[in-house]
């Protein structure tokens, strides 16, 4: 039953739409592209190639769904600065004896009291905006070491007098080998579209649609697992070509070189790639040490001119009792960064005590 109703969710998803291949400031609903969790935050804002008892990595690969989440809630809020805060929370549930797994939560993005004035600069007084999106989400395992999994969201965004309401899914696999300890995950991230736009003389708007594929491995003799993660397979150049820099050098005072094909393959191909690990301390690991490196957040969020931590990230975890408690910090830009803090328990513990 459980993969009937996974593989009814992935026909329905791929039967809608794909809108353009598009990243970076061209599509809408964008705080869906922010961390889930203090833990994801940590490193570098991505985490699909993991499978344990984090539920909070339902977001953004439905796949990691499994048995392992029964029972489990998890909360986290981050601020982004001034009036901006975002989060999640969710929880996950086993469906009978077969491994298929559901989780349902919230996403949320609140951007604070606005002052809003006309062509003019003339004072309107204040407005509210906030993103919200209702998820839900199931996983099934094919056999022993392969899961299929798909995330349904209904979004709601409002701009003080505009509002948008949307449709989004995520469809995704999960290989792991155990014996090897590496895993391996394929997502297609955010397909869907508006089902109204914010104003009605503009068309429909697209959505941040992201495919994604990531591998890690846990090392054998060193209790350390990290991450690499390619993004945006369904866009080769994500280059931002900005006349107003000086990407050339100087040599002896000439003009600015232009960089070479080689140096231009290199710098879009690692824009792609999100790099994270995690040290997992203690034999249940209770107290986890995290950091990751977004090479394009780094290039696109460094002011020329100045050196710069942007695209680095760095968390911790740490198991108090019957929760989890998670830390996690993003380096965006020299104006500062997103701070993200996370708590989750599971309820059988409390049903053990």
């Amino acid at each position: 039953m459980g993969l009937r109703i996974c593989l009814i969710l992935v026909v329905f998803s791929l039967a809608w739409p794909l809108q353009a291949q598009i990243t970076g400031g061209r599509s809408t609903y964008a705080f869906l592209g922010l961390p889930s969790s203090a833990r994801v935050s940590g490193l570098a804002g991505n985490l699909i190639t993991v499978v344990d008892d984090d539920v909070s990595l339902a977001f953004s690969n439905p796949a990691a769904l499994n048995p392992l989440m029964h029972q489990q809630l998890a909360f986290n809020h981050g601020f982004l600065g001034g009036q901006m805060q975002h989060g999640a929370f969710n929880f996950g549930h086993k469906l009978g004896s077969k491994g298929t797994t559901i989780h349902a939560g919230v996403q949320y993005a609140r951007y604070g009291e606005i002052e809003q004035t006309n062509e003019f600069f003339q004072d309107l007084g204040t407005f509210n905006a906030a993103d919200y999106a209702i998820v839900a989400g199931i996983a099934h395992p094919v056999y022993d070491r392969l899961n299929v999994g798909a995330n349904l969201r209904l979004i709601s965004s409002l701009y003080g007098q505009y509002s948008s309401l949307g449709f989004a899914s995520d469809l995704a696999a999960t290989y792991r080998d155990t014996a090897k300890r590496v895993t391996v995950s394929l997502v297609f991230r955010n397909v869907g579209q508006q089902l109204s736009t914010y104003d009605p003389s503009i068309g429909k708007e697209p959505l941040p649609f992201d495919l994604q594929i990531g591998i890690s491995k846990q090392l054998k003799y060193l209790p350390f697992r990290f991450s690499f993660i390619y993004t945006s397979l369904n866009r080769w150049n994500v280059l931002y070509d900005d006349p107003n820099l000086d990407s050339g050098t100087i040599f002896l005072g000439e003009e600015p070189k232009d960089p070479s094909s080689f140096n231009l393959w290199m710098d879009n191909f690692f824009r792609h790639v999100i790099f994270n690990g995690e040290l997992l301390i203690g034999a249940r690991e209770n107290f986890r040490l995290r950091f990751g490196y977004n090479y394009r957040l780094h290039r696109e969020m460094t002011v020329q001119g100045y050196s710069s931590l942007a695209g680095f990230t760095f968390g911790v975890g740490l198991k108090v009792n019957r929760f989890r408690i998670d830390f996690g910090r993003g380096i965006y830009h020299l104006a500062g960064g997103q701070t993200q803090l996370g708590i989750s328990t599971n309820f059988k513990e409390f049903r053990k005590g």
